[in-house]
């Protein structure tokens, strides 16, 4: 009993040690609340609870999938630039997460769930193929989908996301258990929740900027419970890491990679050599910009750039 509390205490004390980032507001950020940006969101009903999603735009259709604590409140600076340049966003809050449901169950969060529920969204809008952005653990939720889903995605643009072992390096992996379940629920208090925000936003941005508003959108989630999601992950996929080898070997669609070169979570150095060749990504489209983890937070109008570029030349 003493070990196990112990580490439920170094658990809280990880993020503890790292939760000292700024949170001055700024005369240039984004002045859109949380409250309206889920008044925008759409409700789809899948096998396994809501999905909230933006579908925005017309045109050729481009899914933005978050990761692992976020929602497509990540994506909030990049949506509208993409719509205005002729495409239809569509990005959803993954079960567990943002606004969506966040129903009872361990397996119900894994990747091939994820990845079911992806299909059933993207089914119910009639949208056949479309090209894919990922970041972080929507990478592993990526890969689920490609292994019975291989025609489905067009392109695939990857942004600090989750491929190989080699580089991944998450703030934590908890044991399963009841002290884990205790960590997670503690998240909904509001000390413990900016805990964990600042701590993240410490690690993943290199220099937090965000105001009081940007952060509600990745508070008021977990606020709300949106845990339990969270806790597969860091219990279960951070111990277990799938291993998409097969799937990333065979998949041969035009590919770009965005990443933030200062991101110690998820690291590109080590498995650089190993993407590129094995993916056949051309010199051109990899770009490493001078960003940590949250790269749209940080170069959201740069990474528009280049995914417009990258689909303009293909």
């Amino acid at each position: 009993m003493l070990n196990k509390l112990v580490y439920f205490f170094l658990i809280i004390c990880l993020f503890a040690s790292i939760s000292c980032a700024s949170k001055k507001e700024i005369t240039n950020a984004t002045s859109q609340t949380y409250t309206d940006f889920r008044a925008q969101q759409k409700s789809f009903l899948s096998s396994d609870g809501n999905i909230k999603y933006i579908d925005k735009g017309q045109g050729e259709a481009i899914l933005l999938l978050h990761g692992v604590p976020s929602s497509s409140w990540l994506y909030r600076k990049m949506i509208d630039g993409l719509v205005t340049e002729g495409y239809r966003v569509i990005a959803p809050d993954m079960l567990g997460f943002g606004n969506s449901d966040n129903p009872k169950g361990y397996d119900i969060y894994s990747e091939k769930n994820h990845a079911k529920r992806i299909i059933e969204l993207m089914n119910n809008l009639k949208i056949d193929t479309w090209t894919h952005v990922t970041h972080d653990a929507g990478g592993l939720w990526t890969w689920a989908l490609l292994e019975n889903n291989p025609k489905r995605i067009d392109n695939l643009i990857l942004l600090n996301t989750i491929i190989y072992e080699e580089g991944f390096n998450p703030p934590i992996r908890m044991k399963k258990g009841v002290f884990s379940k205790f960590a997670m629920w503690m998240y909904k208090n509001g000390v413990t929740t900016n805990m964990l925000l600042n701590g993240l936003f410490k690690k993943g941005l290199k220099k937090n900027d965000l105001t009081k508003t940007e952060i509600e959108g990745y508070k008021k989630p977990l606020r709300e419970g949106k845990t339990r999601a969270m806790y597969y992950f860091f219990s279960k996929t951070c111990n277990e890491l799938p291993v998409n080898d097969n799937v990333v070997n065979s998949f041969n669609k035009p590919t770009t990679i965005i990443w933030g070169k200062h991101d110690n979570m998820l690291k590109f150095a080590p498995q650089q050599t190993k993407l590129i060749k094995t993916m056949n990504i051309e010199k051109e489209n990899v770009h490493i910009l001078d960003a940590k983890h949250f790269i749209q937070e940080e170069k959201p109008e740069e990474i528009n750039k280049l995914i417009l570029r990258f689909l303009k030349n293909l």
